[in-house]
């Protein structure tokens, strides 16, 4: 009696006993078969973020992964294997792997452990909540009896180094601190614009993202519903579409 393997239980099976090089050396060798392969290496450094790079020096290719995908299971290695290298050679990344790899890092494990490599290995540049023109830490107080009944804990708040216009606030869950844009600590910015950047990212900690597969929803419904009670909201957006 003979016994027969089918397609795709020889690849899962070669995965499991595959170097990352040896990964990495397969993928090329579909992507550019009648291209010699070159040497290559891979390392898993202590990034601060889930981003790995690849570069090709000198005809050697090096692969540097976040240490979080260290023991990964070997089908995620090759998903981000096609991933580097089609950006490397400029080709379509195959839909199939790019969903593999998010899919992957939005489990609740991953998640969980970024966002503690990220507040371990991360610094936050920001100045102190006490600006030029506004204290941040007044304006949390104030929206917070408001809006809050006062109940919400004061998270680290800052300004930004920088005069970023295109990013007005952002709430960090890694460092647990909402930072606000140095461009609105001016006399002429209006309070009621600050006040409702500051609120829309309050509502960050009170609506966190959801994460269903491969998907994050950073403004959820109930999110949009809680925004609509602030007052002034139509004002407030007009305020900052004059930024």
């Amino acid at each position: 009696m003979q016994c027969y393997m089918s397609d795709s239980l020889h690849v899962e099976s070669t995965l499991l006993f595959e170097s990352p090089e040896q990964i990495f050396a397969r993928v090329f060798r579909l992507l550019k078969p009648r291209t010699p392969v070159p040497t290559i290496t891979v390392a898993f450094c202590a990034f601060a973020n889930a981003n790995s790079f690849i570069r090709l020096e000198s005809g050697r290719i090096e692969a540097r992964l976040t240490d979080v995908l260290e023991g990964a299971p070997a089908p995620i290695i090759e998903a981000l294997a096609y991933i580097l290298l089609c950006k490397l050679y400029r080709q379509p990344i195959p839909r199939a792997y790019n969903h593999r790899y998010r899919l992957y890092l939005n489990r609740r494990d991953i998640r969980l452990a970024l966002q503690g490599i990220r507040r371990e290995r991360g610094h936050k540049h920001v100045s102190g909540p006490q600006g030029g023109v506004y204290d941040l830490g007044e304006i949390f107080e104030d929206l917070n009896l408001r809006y809050f009944h006062g109940l919400m804990a004061r998270p680290d708040l800052g300004w930004s180094l920088r005069s970023s216009r295109t990013t007005l606030g952002h709430y960090d869950p890694s460092h647990h601190m909402i930072v606000l844009s140095k461009v609105l600590d001016r006399p002429q910015v209006s309070r009621l614009a600050v006040e409702y950047v500051m609120f829309h990212e309050m509502l960050h900690l009170r609506f966190p993202v959801e994460h269903k597969g491969m998907r994050r929803c950073v403004h959820t419904q109930e999110f949009k519903a809680a925004e609509k009670q602030f007052e002034g909201l139509k004002d407030a957006k007009i305020l900052l579409k004059g930024l």
